[in-house]
């Protein structure tokens, strides 16, 4: 597996990094985050310079992350700022720090070549985050066993969710679902894909949240981008049919939510899944809120159990080729979108 370090990957929501250190990885790399004194947060290579004791197991104090072995301290630059019994600190006294960014309720990580990251390169804006009057949300993050393009990949085909997600998503007309029409878009960024299905019997979760009456048939639009290396945003919904949901989506009576999904490489065979399901249709509804989110959770953990049977299999059968089908349009997109990306990084 391969990716582009020169980006910016999801490493954290906000609330997850505090003042105790937490440890992940990235990229095949050990990370520890946590916040300083003055609440910014930091990233360092999970690894002391004086014993190569992780520095997860030690805690934050006033001057920075403190070793938990002999108390060597460092700042969030990655600098050592204290040693105990020791005034002089050796120049060589420093572990790797890794740029960080906050923005929109999420933590960044820049893996590369640090004098390369750049708050410009950010690729993904995400305002729906901010609006928590509009758009209510409730964050989650799933370690998944499945290589992060795996992952992807399932976001880039929705004809699975018929025959995955029968009890929530999926619903309804399954012919009518494979049959949607489909518009695929190549980005400077990566693709965008719309997918409609007209007059077709909404599915589970719509019912329960928009509580459309029995016999309700609607229109259902899926609309997707995949922007390099790692994120997929999604804008999901159903108008009954005299409403003309493809002239006019936004509109009272139906059922619509934003989908965020951030999907950063841990190993070559592992992920983190950050998601967060937007409420759009009763946004000042708790309840519905908290439906909302218990259903997706459901569904996405459908998705897990095939996507970590996929990686055992292809890692137990790496030499048999795989074949494309009608459907993988937009996949084949994205994956265009990513090999690009990698070829010209230049430390894949």
């Amino acid at each position: 597996m391969s990716w582009p370090k020169n980006a910016w990957y999801h490493a954290a929501w906000m609330h997850e990094v505090t003042d105790r250190p937490l440890a992940r990885t990235f990229l095949n790399e050990e990370v520890v985050l946590f916040r300083d004194a003055d609440g910014k947060a930091a990233a360092l290579q999970d690894r002391c310079c004086h014993r190569a004791t992780p520095l997860r197991l030690g805690e934050v104090t006033e001057l920075g992350l403190q070793c938990g072995y002999h108390g060597v301290t460092f700042d969030g630059g990655g600098t050592c700022v204290m040693i105990p019994g020791q005034d002089a600190i050796p120049s060589a006294a420093r572990v790797r720090a890794y740029p960080v960014l906050e923005r929109q309720e999420i933590v960044w990580i820049w893996m590369g070549d640090p004098a390369l990251a750049d708050e410009a390169a950010l690729l993904v804006d995400y305002p729906w985050l901010d609006d928590h009057e509009q758009w209510p949300h409730v964050h989650d993050m799933y370690e998944v066993e499945c290589s992060y393009q795996l992952l992807i990949d399932n976001l880039m085909d929705l004809t699975h969710i018929p025959f995955i997600h029968r009890n929530t998503i999926g619903g309804g007309s399954q012919q009518g679902q494979v049959n949607a029409t489909m518009d695929v878009t190549p980005t400077e960024t990566g693709v965008h894909y719309i997918r409609w299905m007209e007059n077709i019997a909404p599915p589970p979760t719509y019912v329960k949240g928009a509580g459309f009456a029995e016999g309700t048939m609607v229109d259902r639009w899926q609309e997707f981008e995949y922007i390099v290396p790692s994120t997929v945003v999604q804008w999901t919904g159903a108008l009954p049919v005299d409403l003309g949901a493809k002239e006019n989506r936004v509109q009272d009576g139906g059922f619509n939510l934003r989908l965020y999904h951030g999907v950063t490489p841990r190993t070559d065979s592992s992920c983190y899944y950050f998601w967060t399901p937007l409420n759009g249709y009763k946004p000042h509804d708790p309840e519905a809120t908290e439906l909302l989110y218990k259903e997706i959770a459901f569904t996405f953990n459908e998705d897990l159990e095939f996507l970590e049977a996929q990686q055992a299999t292809m890692a137990a059968t790496p030499d048999l080729p795989l074949v494309n089908i009608k459907h993988d349009k937009a996949r084949v997109q994205a994956n265009r979108a990513l090999e690009a990306m990698i070829s010209g990084d230049g430390q894949s």
